[in-house]
């Protein structure tokens, strides 16, 4: 027997237990504390990474606290989320509190009616973050994105958030809130793969996009405006990917590390290249819906 068949039973128990950890603190609620202040009008939302953890995981040993606040970065986040900003303006300030400066080429491009607006998702972080902020602000505000539902616990994203379960079960009415999102006169941002760009052999691309954006786009005759977010996470965010994938574990242990992806980028610039809308009549039958949304994504990366 080898060394590497006498290590993977071990390594597959560790992952196991690695991965029911993460998968209950994603999915626990953060502590959220409401303010309304009469002239201010703004929510105040705080991080307690301890009493998550205590909460769901009982004798959780108290000196590891400290060094999990330190790992998400819990002081320096709820240093922006205590300035109480919602909405648009949240993402807006959000780029502010962490100096990233985004380049935008292609803003003619966003069509005056309602549209859906596809981009790659590299980040998991900054990108949702930047094109809600410069879609957003492009139409007043009046934008919805379909995001992880662990989101819905910031208080100042939850309002532009459709959120989808991305652990458990979904809920009854997720299909009803998909609808009225696509059907009415907002904007609609998605990012079609579900989930952040991995890196197969030496290319650092979106899995497959789920069409699901795309059929119920043409059924409210929405156009397509694809967009390409240029950057990349840290080479450990991709390393535990692959050690997650080599342990067969179900859960995407990388996503434990996005907060310090988040907190990483501070400083950096990222581009963003916007194309030219694609009208709902220009998706005919000589590609299946599936086979349009391969081609909008490679169409993304050509961008």
């Amino acid at each position: 027997m080898t060394a590497a068949q006498i290590m993977r039973p071990k390594l597959t128990y560790i992952g196991t237990k690695v991965q029911k950890f993460w998968k209950k603190l994603l999915s626990a609620k953060l502590s959220v504390k409401l303010y309304l202040p009469v002239r201010q009008r703004m929510i105040m939302a705080k991080i307690d990474i301890g009493s998550i953890v205590k909460k769901k995981f009982g004798g959780f040993p108290e000196f590891l606290i400290p060094a999990l606040e330190r790992f998400i970065h819990q002081d320096f986040i709820n240093g922006f989320l205590e300035q109480g900003y919602e909405g648009v303006e949240f993402c807006r300030r959000c780029l502010d509190y962490l100096d990233v400066n985004i380049e935008v080429r292609g803003m003619e491009n966003l069509p005056d009616g309602p549209c859906t607006v596809v981009s790659n998702h590299p980040l998991g972080g900054i990108d949702a973050v930047a094109l809600m902020a410069i879609v957003g602000e492009r139409y007043s505000g009046n934008i919805r994105l379909l995001a992880n539902d662990f989101l819905m616990n910031i208080s100042g994203l939850a309002p532009m958030l459709v959120p989808v379960n991305k652990i458990g079960a979904q809920s009854a009415d997720l299909k009803d809130r998909v609808d009225a999102m696509f059907s009415g006169g907002c904007q609609a941002v998605v990012f079609p793969s579900g989930k952040v760009s991995r890196k197969r052999g030496k290319v650092i691309e979106d899995q497959d996009w789920k069409p699901t954006f795309l059929r119920k786009s043409l059924q409210y005759g929405r156009c397509i405006v694809p967009v390409h977010f240029y950057g990349r996470n840290s080479w450990r965010f991709y390393a535990l990917d692959r050690i997650a994938v080599m342990l067969r574990c179900r859960f995407p242990l990388a996503m434990a590390l996005l907060p310090d992806e988040l907190y990483r980028s501070r400083g950096k610039t990222f581009s963003i290249v916007i194309g030219k809308p694609v009208p709902a009549a220009g998706f005919d039958a000589s590609r299946t819906v599936r086979g349009w949304a391969e081609w909008l994504r490679q169409t993304v990366y050509s961008l």
